[in-house]
């Protein structure tokens, strides 16, 4: 090999090596930075891991703190119920009453020195027994009165009891003459909570309040008893005395008699009003008022009181009107003497309190649902009126508006009083208007069921066309013209007798005249007698308040067709003009009078009863007792029986009911009115229960026996008064 061969290859081997040398040398370099990488990777790693150690320090630092807080708080808590228990205990141990925890399983807990003082004989009732270990105690030791019921028996119905859910309380009397109240309450894991209430003084309170409502029950009876005694015992010496007065001032008297007589009358009458308000309040008072709803005619109870004040009306000279809304139903189903009682307190204040002017009875209303009416009652009057300062307590008890102008008037102070209760008790209410010098509305509202009867009078129609009303009162005229519209007719007003002969005389002809009896410068009769003169035939119809001189005067009865007495009731006119348009059928002979027997054994009240009656066609026969009435009730065959009820021997509810027997047995029915003396609560139900039709309390009016006897008198006999055939219907 050359030289030059050998500096090639040394020369080629170099290159290598320094190929593989820098080769190396990038290898070297990689790796380096491989390291360097890994190396920063670690650092950090270790930077982190330094951290998380110190957070967890600081963590481990916290938790260590709270664990502490938290194991002072549960200690502190700790502390806290512990003492709570100590005061809740300490708390039940000072209470009189028994207190005891039992478990599930109805072993004793725990439970208070009260409630272990019972068994303090025992010492081994304390925690651990069982309950009924306890019972079983209790009825071995004679410890409660168990009313002699065997011990498995009283044990069995303890636990039975335990087992409701919830648990009933218990009273049981210990031996000693102790009541304790068992209450028990299961709590929510079946532990039992058990209370033990001492209730002897709370008994002992309770027997002493048994025994004074017995007392206070047994002085109520007594007092009943009493007032219903003291009713019957004045009443019936009372319908003596105003009977006899009424009649004795209806005899020739000079005018002192007359006044001994009217006062007599009027202080019996006063002594009769006190003691029916006496009786109703205390009634009202005990809660014994009770309402007995039946069908009755408001527009004729209306009119009847009106009646019955007709007398003082006269005397002052005043105007009583009624105005009962036409499109209204008369009929409804109320307690009618209660209703009737309310319209007597309010009609009587308003003609008590007005001397000058008109009292106003207005009655309307409207549906309140199916079958039922809002009726709203108002009297108003022109009288004297009430300060604005009495307003509030004009219906309070015993009160009375004291004043210059009023201190002359006399009364209980309990009759608005009543009226407000009973309105009240037929779910209504009651108030008053007025201004003192210009009068006084007092009205009420209440809802009534309607109880109309088929067939009305209003169904058949009026073939007269023209009206002719003469009245000088405003309010008359309208009402009669409202009345006489509904029926179809045209209606003219005049207010004078001298205005209704020009309207005669230049107006169309008239189907009908109705004129007022008292009119001034021409009443109604001399009114009819100069149309008669002038030849008019017209049908002259006189309402009048006082018709009695008229139907005694027979030329001025000549001149009229028919005579109502003031208020006219709505279906009494209606059917009065119905009979202008037809011609009146034949009237049977009646060949007898009317048969009346009247039961009273009180001779006094028999001679009442006969002046009564004096005047009527009636042939009247007394019995002294019950047993006497029954008899002549076969004997005398009455078309009407009044009925005493405190008679000797047979009183008038056996009488009645055998009577009744007898008709049961052959057919009929003759009407029974009671008279009694007795107006207590109960006194209605027992006598209509006897198969009585209908009662009148004592002292007995004229008017009312007189209504009694016409409207029962049969068809076959005489009308029982004379000029019935020109009266209304």
């Amino acid at each position: 090999m050359t030289l030059a061969e050998k500096l090639a290859q040394e020369r080629r081997a170099r290159l290598a090596a320094e190929r593989m040398l820098e080769h190396k040398q990038r290898e070297l370099f990689a790796a380096n930075e491989k390291l360097a990488l890994h190396a920063r990777a670690l650092s950090n790693q270790i930077v982190e891991q330094r951290l998380a150690v110190r957070s967890a320090l600081s963590e481990a630092e916290t938790l260590k703190g709270q664990n502490s807080r938290y194991l002072s708080d549960l200690d502190r808590a700790h502390t806290a119920a512990v003492m709570a228990e100590r005061r809740l205990w300490d708390s039940i141990e000072t209470i009189r009453d028994g207190f005891a925890v039992f478990d599930a399983q109805g072993r004793l807990v725990a439970a208070n020195r009260a409630y272990l003082l019972v068994f303090a004989d025992f010492p081994q009732v304390k925690p651990g027994i069982g309950y009924e270990e306890i019972l079983r105690l209790s009825h071995a030791a004679g410890l409660v009165d168990t009313g002699g019921r065997p011990e498995d028996d009283w044990v069995a119905t303890m636990l039975a009891r335990w087992d409701q859910h919830p648990v009933e309380p218990m009273v049981i009397r210990f031996a000693s003459g102790t009541y304790v109240k068992l209450i028990d309450r299961r709590a929510r894991d079946g532990d039992m909570v058990s209370l033990a209430l001492n209730i002897t003084e709370t008994m002992t309170r309770e027997a002493a309040l048994r025994e004074a409502q017995e007392r206070a029950e047994a002085a109520n009876r007594a007092k009943s008893a009493f007032l219903a005694n003291m009713s019957h015992e004045i009443r019936t010496p009372m319908n003596g005395v105003v009977g006899m007065a009424e009649l004795l001032c209806d005899t020739a008297l000079s005018e002192e008699q007359r006044l001994y007589a009217e006062t007599i009358k009027s202080s019996g009458e006063a002594l009769l009003v006190i003691i029916n308000d006496v009786l109703d309040y205390s009634k009202i008072e005990a809660g014994k008022l009770l309402l007995h709803p039946e069908p009755f005619d408001l527009e004729r109870c209306i009119h009847e009181i009106a009646m019955l004040m007709q007398p003082v009306v006269q005397e002052k000279g005043i105007d009583l009107l009624i105005d009962f809304d036409l499109f209204l139903p008369t009929r409804f189903l109320g307690d009618p003497g209660r209703i009737r009682q309310v319209l007597t307190n309010l009609i009587g204040n308003a003609v008590k309190f007005t001397d000058r002017g008109q009292v106003l009875i207005r009655v309307v209303g409207f549906e309140a649902g199916p079958g039922r009416h809002e009726l709203h009652v108002t009297v108003e009057d022109t009288g004297v009126g009430i300060a604005p300062e009495n307003l509030s307590h004009i219906f309070g008890e015993f009160n009375q508006v004291e004043d210059q102008s009023n201190r002359r008037f006399e009364g209980t102070g309990l009759g608005l009083a009543i009226s407000r209760r009973l309105v009240e008790r037929m779910g209504g209410t009651i108030w008053v208007e007025s201004d003192l010098g210009q009068g006084s509305c007092f009205g009420f509202e209440i809802v009534l069921p309607v109880a109309e009867e088929p067939g009305a009078p209003a169904a058949a129609p009026i073939a007269l066309r023209h009206a002719l009303v003469v009245d000088d009162q405003l309010t008359n005229r309208r009402i009669l013209e409202r009345q006489l519209e509904t029926y179809g007719l045209e209606v003219t007003l005049c207010r004078s007798g001298a205005e209704a002969l020009e309207a005669v005389a230049q107006g169309p002809a008239f189907d009908v005249v109705l004129t007022d009896h008292n009119m001034p410068d021409m009443d109604g009769p001399a009114l009819a007698r100069v149309l008669r003169a002038q030849g008019q035939t017209v049908p002259i119809l006189l309402l009048s308040s006082h018709p009695g001189p008229v139907r005694d005067d027979p030329a001025a009865r000549a001149d009229l067709t028919a005579i109502l007495q003031k208020p006219v009731l709505r279906r009494d006119l209606f059917v009065q003009l119905q009979s202008l348009t037809r011609a009146p059928p034949a009237a049977p002979q009646a060949s007898r009078a009317m048969r009346v027997l009247t039961a009273e054994d009180n001779r006094t009240n028999q001679l009442v009863f006969r002046k009564m009656t004096r005047d009527l066609d009636i042939e009247l026969a007394f019995a002294a007792d019950g047993r006497e009435a029954v008899d002549l009730f076969e004997s005398f065959r009455p078309d009407l029986i009044f009925m005493d009820i405190s008679m000797p021997g047979m009183d008038g509810r056996d009488a009645a009911r055998n009577i009744r027997a007898q008709e049961a047995a052959r057919g009929g029915h003759v009407p029974i009115v009671a008279l009694t003396a007795h107006a207590m609560e109960g006194d209605a139900e027992s006598i209509l229960a006897a198969g009585i039709d209908r009662y009148m309390t004592k002292p007995l009016r004229r008017a009312a026996i007189i209504g009694e006897i016409a409207a029962h008198c049969p068809p076959g006999a005489r009308p029982v008064q004379a000029g019935a055939d020109i009266e209304a219907a």
